[in-house]
């Protein structure tokens, strides 16, 4: 078993109603997750045991079937979660930074 880390992003930001629920459950509590907000966007900074990542993130993503209306947009693996996951070569290149839109 290893350590994946991976990055859940949502579709939304949670409403107070989902904020509720997600506080009151346990699986979301045990480490695994940690939520983090920004102003219009939230994500899941996850770290799971599994055999292989594919494994891992579908075990996280299961534990949104108690989350009712919660969506996720993506999965993100960046060049820190590669590097922790063992996975980064000289064969992967990181993404350009985004483009800023003009003012």
């Amino acid at each position: 078993m290893r350590d994946w880390r991976f990055t859940l992003h949502l579709q939304d930001s949670l409403t107070p109603r989902q904020l509720d629920t997600l506080f009151g459950l346990e699986s979301f509590s045990d480490g695994r997750t940690n939520l983090v907000r920004g102003p219009d966007t939230a994500e899941f900074w996850c770290t799971f045991k599994a055999e292989t990542l594919t494994d891992a993130i579908a075990e996280a993503l299961g534990l949104f079937e108690d989350l009712p209306g919660v969506l996720i947009r993506s999965v993100e693996l960046d060049e820190i979660a590669l590097d922790d996951n063992g996975m980064w070569t000289p064969a992967v290149v990181p993404a350009p930074p985004p483009v800023e839109a003009a003012p």
